[in-house]
């Protein structure tokens, strides 16, 4: 499988990004808020859904980052900053509008209930793989699906 590299301007892309990173796992230290750059992260283990059709044995991860831009403000619910090595679990993403502008609110919705909000001028987001791929044998299951 080639590295997936995809790139969110609108809330349909963005829709996109999310179900790529759904169920994507990473820690607490594995999250990046730059203001001077306004520019957050998350370095996360991506769940490979796109190569999970089937009923195959093994299934894959690999490591990718999410990035988003043009961030003016990050807020975040039931995220405990001082305990980096908490594993935290990837829902989903949506958008905001506020207003009529392209201006709005990005939410990472997070599993037990916690929430990561962007503030942001726009959709700009980008997820690439950055990183090799390893096997896992166990695929995410979401109750009543």
């Amino acid at each position: 499988m080639t590295d997936l590299k995809l790139v969110a301007l609108d809330s349909e892309d963005l829709a996109v990004v999310s179900a790529h990173t759904q169920d994507s796992v990473f820690k607490v230290a594995d999250l990046s808020w730059s203001p001077r750059d306004h520019q957050f992260s998350i370095a996360a283990n991506r769940f490979v859904w796109e190569e999970a059709t089937g009923k195959r044995k093994g299934f894959e991860r690999r490591r990718a980052a999410l990035v988003f831009k043009r961030v003016l403000a990050v807020r975040s619910v039931g995220v405990n900053q001082k305990k980096t090595d908490e594993v935290l679990s990837l829902l989903a993403i949506r958008f905001e509008q506020k207003g009529e502008g392209p201006e709005g609110s990005i939410e990472v919705d997070l599993a037990g209930g916690a929430t990561i909000a962007l503030d942001v001028e726009c959709i700009e987001v980008q997820l690439a793989d950055i990183g090799g791929a390893w096997e896992t044998a166990s695929k995410p299951r979401h109750p009543g699906a």
